[in-house]
């Protein structure tokens, strides 16, 4: 269950001595082919990492042969020898496969400002290349991870034994525009990079681009899927679309449920929006409102914190028609009280919020977590 599942890839994961906390921190997947094509998404961040600048231009073509990964350093805001550093991470890899440095994507997750040591990262591209295997997907998620509390993988089956499998990593600062974190998503279905390109966008937009966990857009948000064709079949646009969608929802609640110190889970549903664009931008709205996810670690179905955060969108609808619900209960029609609060219960981890816009026809789902004393702990000491 692993981004080595699909056949034509292998992957290692080992320690290079980057992270202070130990364990493996370098990972590198190979698409062995015989098909090599590609598609990418990344963060909409104006300021953006080594890694993600050096990236970009390598998807421009569709090709992509390897991608290198790193924790223990984001590798962003390090100056010229930070991209220096990215640059001869990416010539490593190529040298040891026989590529070229311009088809080999570069990951880097961790702390904005840290110099990456060179001569470890080398070292571990060197011992990842050495160790490469098609079991090595486990290795290769474990050292990914950062504030992560568990490794993050999926498999999912397309018709006719092809195969979508993935990895990501990511904790905190999800709160993406197309991707999250850092994810690899692998296929050894045939498929052209156009046709990659469309698919990976449209599973994107309504998994990772819908996870807000605590409105923090990070700096190296990278979703890289590489198809090998090793399977021979070829399968629908429509077919390819639908299984990639499956693995990047799963990652993405995979993610959620791993969000730094949180308690709850929280999906939030918009109906009757004017525009599926409105539904999101309320869904958001309420996500990211610090007063609703407090409430919700204390386990308070204060809905007038929802109210209050649909009121500061440009969406359509009547402010004296509004109706919420928390847990099915519906606390509030037509913008006023209804269901006792006291009737939900928020002692489960997921919570549910829907709220009716009664606006038009069209909806979306936002997810995110509450706000705890343990997400404060952990980011007030995160560089220290």
């Amino acid at each position: 269950m692993s981004v080595t599942s699909p056949r034509g890839f292998r992957a290692s994961g080992v320690t290079a001595g980057l992270k202070t906390s130990g364990g493996k921190d370098v990972a590198l997947v190979v698409n062995d082919g015989p098909s090599y094509a590609s598609a990418s998404v990344f963060t909409a961040n104006r300021c953006r990492a080594n890694p993600v600048l050096w990236s970009q231009e390598v998807v421009k073509d569709g090709v992509v042969r390897a991608v290198v990964l790193n924790s223990g350093g984001a590798n962003c805001y390090t100056g010229a020898e930070g991209f220096a550093t990215t640059h001869a991470v990416a010539e490593a890899v190529a040298e040891g496969l026989g590529v070229g440095a311009i088809d080999v994507v570069v990951c880097s997750t961790g702390l904005i400002g840290l110099t990456n040591d060179r001569g470890q990262l080398l070292g571990g591209v060197a011992e990842a290349l050495s160790v490469l295997d098609a079991a090595g997907g486990p290795d290769a998620a474990a050292a990914i991870m950062t504030t992560d509390t568990v490794a993050k993988q999926v498999v999912v089956e397309g018709p006719d034994g092809w195969r979508v499998g993935g990895m990501a990593k990511g904790a905190g600062m999800l709160a993406p525009a197309l991707a999250t974190m850092l994810v690899v998503l692998t296929t050894d279905a045939v498929a052209e990079a156009d046709v990659l390109d469309r698919a990976l966008r449209a599973a994107t937009r309504t998994t990772f681009d819908r996870l807000d966990s605590d409105g923090c857009m990070s700096t190296n948000d990278t979703v890289t899927l590489m198809a090998s064709g090793a399977s021979g079949v070829l399968p629908t646009e429509d077919q390819l679309t639908e299984a990639v969608t499956r693995a990047c929802a799963d990652l993405a609640m995979q993610l959620l449920a791993d969000a730094e110190g949180a308690d709850h889970s929280i999906t939030i549903t918009v109906r009757q929006a004017a525009s599926e664009d409105e539904a999101v931008e309320v869904g958001r709205s309420v996500a990211r409102s610090n007063l609703f996810k407090a409430a919700v670690f204390g386990k308070d179905p204060n809905w007038g914190r929802v109210l209050a955060s649909i009121g500061t969108t440009s969406a359509a609808f009547d402010p004296a028609d509004l109706d919420v619900a928390m847990n099915d209960v519906w606390v509030c029609r037509g913008s006023a009280p209804d269901e006792d609060p006291a009737l939900v219960d928020l002692s489960g981890r997921e919570v549910s919020v829907t709220i009716d816009l009664k606006a038009g026809d069209a909806a979306a789902t936002i997810w995110t977590n509450d706000l705890t004393h343990a997400y404060v702990h952990e980011n007030s000491a995160y560089s220290s």
